[in-house]
């Protein structure tokens, strides 16, 4: 199973705000957006619009991680990935703040699931980790521990990234400073922005039309 980084993330939303704020659990487009767009608890910092989680919902659905409750008001969402994959609450806990916030540690996944489920160590969160690592399917991948550090890190094998399984992203600085830019030629920023561009029009144009079509899908019944 691959997921889109906007379909993990419309995931991620719908199990912690089922465990945090049941009294408006399950979530309309409208609250999914607010969800995936929030500044805290999220990692990267998204800015997405209805479009684009509708068409995550829709995937998600198809795949039969999430239902969709229809409403004369509005349309509501709901998770189904313990009930789909056959999770305890323990492992769609951990799974739902790897998708929200990236790669972290034991240490760090026993205190951001604190109000979710309660794991008595953190050595216990390295047991329910490394079982999902070692189903048949992987559902986290275990990373190589970084120099300078001394825990390893772990991070959900449901997305689908860029780089290799193993390879984990730089570090996020924590002293305020940007990373140096890589140097380029003005001829070749100019290109990069061109195209920049236009994937940015391409992309949006592409969430707008598939919108409309599920749109017109439900309307005739399909």
């Amino acid at each position: 199973m691959e997921l889109t980084f906007a379909e993990g993330r419309v995931l991620g939303c719908l199990v912690e705000k089922q465990l945090l704020t049941p009294q408006a659990y399950p979530l309309t487009d409208n609250a999914l957006v607010a969800a995936c767009n929030q500044t805290t608890s999220r990692d990267p910092i998204v800015q997405y619009d209805v479009p684009t989680v509708r068409i995550a919902v829709r995937s998600l659905r198809e795949s039969g991680l999430l239902k969709t409750r229809h409403g004369e008001r509005s349309d509501k969402h709901e998770h189904r990935l313990g009930a789909a994959l056959g999770l305890p609450p323990a492992e769609v806990a951990l799974l739902a703040v790897l998708l929200l916030r990236g790669p972290q540690t034991p240490g760090e996944l026993r205190g951001r699931t604190e109000r979710m489920h309660a794991f008595d160590s953190v050595e216990e969160v390295e047991r329910v980790l490394d079982g999902l690592a070692e189903r048949p399917e992987p559902l986290v991948t275990r990373l190589e521990r970084q120099p300078g550090r001394k825990e390893v890190r772990y991070v959900d094998a449901l997305v689908l990234r860029d780089a290799p399984p193993g390879l984990p992203p730089a570090p996020p600085r924590t002293d305020g400073a940007e990373p140096p830019a890589a140097p380029v030629t003005s001829g070749t920023f100019a290109t990069l922005a061109a195209l920049a561009s236009e994937v940015a029009d391409l992309r949006a144009e592409v969430a707008e039309l598939r919108a409309a079509l599920s749109e017109l899908r439900d309307d005739v019944g399909l």
